[in-house]
């Protein structure tokens, strides 16, 4: 049997199909939690991070991994840049609690298949690294992480064109890599690498001394790496249908970062709409594009996100009618 500790992610929680003894909601601190649950039998402790008080503060999380059995905890973090980075879990990493996940499906992952210090190591590793990324990485290059939110989205596609158009018309150094796929190998171009999330920084020192590192992070959540990252929508009715099904609450958690349409055809009106009722911001409209010829478009995006100096541009689109089913 199993505990759920829920907050803002209490909507999410309900979904899952397991038993449970009790449930707690709301926000308490880690004195409170620690009390209501240090003698009660368990299986596994599902804790909204959201659900502890003042929870930035990582020594409440400290309090906790000492009053319960850290190794009966899964921890769901929110999505965020601050709570996903490697220096973050590395501190969660060393309170002893090695299940985290930002998703639903790994809530249900780790209860069927709980990790040990073994499966999360490497994530330390990654933090030690950080430092160096930023004393040497971060002062000479760009590092911009772009990430699919609806399904085929077209990261892979975009960074290729990205490159190609900052070295050809640019002349800028530039790698490009994309984390747990091995899809670039079909582009046969040169500086185009394939890696796993866990080497995923390491590559990234290794190439300190170019201009710019564009990172397909696919499924990654090593968003810290990067300088920048940019999530791509695909806003065709169909997939932000599937994309609402899946999660009701993506333009929440997207809210403050910087969405790009990709493959769009909608026009200046359409664009307000969809902010209208993403209750979101678009920070740039891409439409499709053919990866054969030169596209002026490529160049104002580049601008657009500082990587070169351009005079901007107009932004083109077509039409969608009823971006959402209610």
């Amino acid at each position: 049997m199993n505990v759920i500790i829920a907050n803002e992610a209490k909507a999410m929680l309900s979904t899952l199909d397991i038993d449970v003894i009790k449930s707690v909601d709301g926000v308490h601190t880690a004195d409170e939690i620690v009390d209501m649950f240090k003698n009660f039998f368990y299986a596994r402790m599902i804790l909204d991070i959201t659900a502890i008080k003042d929870y930035e503060d990582i020594t409440n999380i400290q309090k906790i991994s000492i009053g319960l059995d850290a190794d009966k905890i899964i921890l769901l973090l929110p999505n965020t840049e601050a709570s996903t980075s490697s220096s973050y879990l590395s501190k969660i990493i060393s309170m002893g609690i090695y299940n985290f996940t930002t998703t639903v499906d790994g809530v249900k992952y780790f209860l069927e298949h709980p990790n040990t210090y073994k499966d999360v190591a490497h994530i330390q590793q990654l933090n030690d690294l950080s430092s160096t990324i930023n004393d040497k990485v971060i002062a000479g290059s760009r590092i911009i992480g772009i990430k699919n939110v609806t399904d085929h989205a077209g990261s892979t596609t975009l960074i290729y064109m990205l490159k190609k158009e900052l070295e050809q018309t640019y002349g800028m150094s530039v790698v490009a890599i994309e984390v747990n796929r091995h899809d670039f190998l079909y582009f046969n171009s040169h500086n185009m690498i394939s890696v796993d999330d866990e080497h995923l920084m390491t590559e990234v020192v290794k190439h300190k001394d170019v201009a710019i590192i564009l990172i397909d992070l696919n499924d990654s959540s090593n968003e810290g790496a990067c300088n920048d990252v940019l999530y791509l929508i695909e806003p065709s009715s169909i997939r932000l249908n599937k994309l609402m099904r899946r999660d009701r609450r993506i333009f929440e958690e997207l809210k403050g970062k910087k969405i790009v349409l990709n493959m769009s055809l909608l026009s200046n009106s359409d664009i307000m709409d969809f902010e209208y009722e993403g209750k979101t911001k678009v920070f740039y409209n891409i439409p499709p594009l053919n990866d054969r010829v030169k596209n002026p478009v490529l160049s104002d995006f580049l601008s657009k996100i500082g990587l070169i100096n351009k005079t901007k541009e107009k932004e083109s689109g077509g039409k969608i009618f009823g971006l959402f089913k209610r």
